[in-house]
């Protein structure tokens, strides 16, 4: 059973479909076995399954997805990350990284 604390998180989503179509975060889970959310900025007609996550004063809701633990969770557990702003902190720091 995989460790439901070890997790990984991309902005990106994990499924892009409700049938389970690999999204761009979803290599993740194969290569280090760990459970994966994907946090999109904008939502993709496709992903319906996506879970809408409202944080601080936004209006636009984060769309959260997730592959080794269950959606709720994932949504949750981005609801409650650090930072005062729609990103999360972490996350934002990982978006503009990889944006340099």
């Amino acid at each position: 059973m995989r460790d439901r604390w070890t997790c990984s998180s991309s902005t990106g989503t994990c499924t892009s479909t409700r049938t389970a179509v690999p999204g761009i975060a979803a290599p993740a889970d194969e290569e280090f076995g760990v459970p994966v959310i994907g946090v999109a900025k904008t939502a993709f007609r496709s992903a319906t399954h996506a879970i809408p996550v409202l944080r601080g004063k936004s209006v636009r809701p984060l769309q959260v997805t997730a592959i080794g633990l269950a959606p709720d969770e994932a949504a949750r557990i981005v609801r409650t990350m650090a930072g005062p702003h729609r990103l999360p902190d972490a996350l934002r720091r990982v978006d503009r990284l990889s944006r340099e």
